[in-house]
């Protein structure tokens, strides 16, 4: 019975091996995610004696090389969320957190809940691809709204509250704010001020 405990970072992973009763199989070491350092982790691992399953935290898409290395090899992996880990034997007085702790820590949880892990499936292409897309979408709409704030403060101080001019809806063409395109045109509030009461009108 071997639970092997994977902390996966960008880039390398930190793995431990322990058995029941506190046996440590091997002690915490650095895996890089290269063909070469994931083929000697497998070699490794098909090496114990004895069933063995991997746990490793979910970590965006940085465990999914060893994950797939693992499990296209016949090795049993179980993916687990970061915060049912976090939870699990916390020691309230280690305020610094280290990889080769967290791996022997992941290895424990790994034996504790050994009956109920569950196996990792890789997704399907058409999933990952939809998974992708959304993370993507995700990014793009809070590099908009961090723009569209910072193009608030800005105007703060030359043009107050000119985005509350207008409360027509986006534009479906290019998604664009009505008063996004005014200020474009009109950036200051003396740019209005200079202008006779008939352009301002014509404008």
């Amino acid at each position: 019975m071997n639970a092997v405990g994977i902390d996966v970072s960008k880039g390398k992973s930190t793995v431990a091996v322990i058995q029941p009763f506190g046996v440590v199989i091997a002690e915490p070491f650095d895996v890089f995610h290269t063909d070469s350092g994931l083929k000697e982790l497998v070699s490794l691992i098909k090496s114990l004696s004895g069933e063995t399953k991997v746990v490793m935290e979910y970590t965006g898409t940085y465990y999914e090389p060893v994950a797939n290395a693992l499990h296209n090899a016949g090795i049993f992996v179980s993916v687990v969320n970061p915060l049912v880990l976090d939870d699990y034997d916390t020691n309230r007085v280690r305020k610094v957190k280290t990889d080769k702790l967290d791996a022997l820590k992941i290895a424990s949880y790994a034996l504790d809940k050994w009956i109920k892990l569950r196996k990792y499936e890789p997704a399907e292409t058409v999933r990952k691809t939809l998974q992708i897309m959304n993370r993507q979408c995700i990014k793009l709409n809070k590099i908009l709204v961090m723009q569209k704030n910072s193009l608030i403060a800005l105007l703060d101080c030359c043009f107050p509250n000119a985005n509350t001019l207008f409360t027509s809806p986006r534009r479906v063409s290019d998604g664009h704010e009505k008063w996004v395109d005014y200020v474009v045109k009109f950036p200051h509030v003396d740019s209005v001020a200079k202008l006779s009461l008939m352009s301002r009108f014509c404008s």
